[in-house]
């Protein structure tokens, strides 16, 4: 194994997959980005922003590449390197790190993208003791910390906070049921819910924080979002009583528009549990991808020390 690895890091997302190779201090050497495509052929999309990828690299860093990361949606077995099934993505049973590594030629790791991006976030949040970690996106999931060490349960699939339902009986939700939180403050739920209500196309959840201030119904559509986040927040607090909960994901970019009347909500709300610090992750919408990096280097590590 080469002694100063490359490696490729891929945050599959509903919308998007993008994609990064990095040296081994996490310094950017490429990106891609492309469209996802639901079902098996994400993993098509995946193979295509790794030839954009290698494409970028110059043949001293192509030969170097030593492992691929990729941060996934849904419920994930690690050690066989599946995703079980993702509801953004169309995916039942997929072995993902199979069929990845035949057609790079690398080792692959496969996790659950808020794992990932909260163990990426957690590793540069140093002051925080035992976060929350939140990634809002497509979908929204979390990550808990206790001691250092990320929580996640019996069947991996701990953390999926955007599937705690938040008002009975509300919006549709991808999983089956209604009412669950990323039905109501998730990226694509609120596009969906100002597109329905204007009749106008938009191209991001961005574009209604933007008109929040002018424009009633994006303003009423971020309020039930944020009130939404904040009333499962609080359920959180009450029952881990985290050290920190920390934004990551597209939404988080939204900056104080989030954090000011979130934190202002759970404050309000909040009878019992400690609200703890609530800020913004320093790696934003990076937090995934940066997770899958990790993925990598920690393989392509493993591989050197074995």
């Amino acid at each position: 194994m080469v002694q100063d690895p490359v490696v490729l890091a891929f945050d599959v997302g509903g919308t998007s997959v993008k994609a990064a190779a990095l040296d081994s201090g996490l310094t950017t050497l490429a990106e891609s980005r492309l469209p996802s495509r639901r079902g098996p052929a994400i993993l098509d999309v995946v193979v295509a922003t790794a030839d954009e990828l290698l494409d970028a690299l110059d043949p001293d860093q192509r030969s170097r590449v030593a492992a691929a990361g990729l941060a996934m949606p849904g419920l994930i077995d690690r050690d066989r390197g599946r995703c079980i099934r993702s509801v953004n993505l169309a995916v039942t049973d997929l072995d993902v790190a199979g069929p990845i590594s035949a057609r790079l030629g690398v080792p692959v790791r496969v996790d659950h993208d808020v794992a990932a991006a909260g163990e990426a976030v957690r590793r540069t949040a140093a002051d925080a003791d035992d976060p929350f970690v939140v990634v809002i996106g497509t979908g929204i999931a979390a990550v808990a910390f206790v001691r250092g060490q990320a929580v996640r349960g019996v069947s991996g699939q701990a953390g999926e906070l955007g599937h705690v339902i938040v008002r009975p009986g509300g919006p549709p939700c991808g999983c089956g049921a209604r009412g669950c939180l990323e039905a109501i403050a998730g990226a694509g739920a609120i596009v969906r819910a100002y597109e329905q209500r204007t009749g106008a196309s938009i191209d991001g959840a961005h574009v209604v924080v933007e008109r929040r201030l002018t424009d009633p119904v994006a303003a009423e559509i971020w309020d039930d979002a944020v009130s939404a986040l904040a009333d499962a927040l609080i359920d959180v607090c009450a029952l881990l009583a985290p050290g920190a909960v920390l934004l990551a994901g597209g939404l988080a970019e939204a900056g104080a528009a989030l954090t000011e009347p979130l934190v202002a909500l759970m404050e309000e709300r909040s009878c019992i549990a400690t609200v703890p610090p609530v800020r913004l992750a320093g790696l934003g919408s990076r937090a995934g991808l940066a997770g899958a990096a990790h993925l990598a280097l920690d393989l392509a590590h493993e591989r050197q020390s074995a």
